[in-house]
């Protein structure tokens, strides 16, 4: 009876101690189409990047369009990597897409910042019926406090990934699939040096 108390008591204590955790790491909640400015954002654990920003690097890289590239028709966000990219430069960071067919084991991750990734979207009008047209999804993963956490905006709060073991495990099952991508940032004299990988 005593070792099911102390099993019970045990699992309480971890549970206050996740939950403690939790209230220390920034998560910003999905808003519109900004899941590529939550990102940023969950990734550098502040909240640096504003959709103000984010738009005035849209007309920097197509001053002359009416419809730009880089977001979405309607101006509600929908990002695509040249502005997650330029945005990263802004604090000396390089994203660096990862070729699916090298083994994730070649990540120094002591040298990454965190990861950004490209997947699909679940979103469904009415939260029923899915979208004619594929829509992707922009999420970031960094290590906070010693363990690794998916911050996807989407969450109710951040997912607990773990050590790097387990990250590494996490991102094999991920990039296993052909339609999602998988971005690593990391600071510009790593990407110069290419330290973010093993030799």
């Amino acid at each position: 009876m005593n070792s099911i108390i102390n099993g019970i008591k045990a699992l309480n204590s971890s549970e206050k101690h996740k939950k403690s955790n939790l209230k220390n790491i920034y998560h910003e909640k999905q808003k519109k189409e900004l899941c590529a400015l939550h990102s940023l954002n969950n990734l550098f654990q502040d909240d640096f990047y504003t959709k103000a920003k984010l738009d005035q690097i849209c007309i920097e890289l197509c001053p002359q369009e009416w419809l730009n590239p880089h977001r979405g028709i309607l101006g509600r966000g929908n990002y695509n990597i040249n502005i997650i990219m330029k945005a990263l430069q802004l604090r000396d960071h390089e994203a660096i897409w990862f070729d699916k067919r090298r083994p994730i084991s070649i990540l120094n991750l002591s040298k990454i910042k965190g990861f950004i990734l490209n997947i699909p979207s679940d979103y469904k009008i009415g939260g029923f019926i899915p979208l004619p047209w594929e829509k992707k999804h922009w999420i970031a993963v960094t290590k906070i406090a010693d363990v690794y956490y998916n911050l996807d905006s989407k969450l109710d709060e951040p997912e607990l990934i773990g050590s790097e073991d387990k990250l590494i495990l996490y991102l094999e099952n991920l990039i296993k699939s052909k339609d999602k991508e998988l971005f690593v940032i990391v600071k510009k004299d790593v990407e110069f040096d290419s330290t973010w990988k093993l030799k």
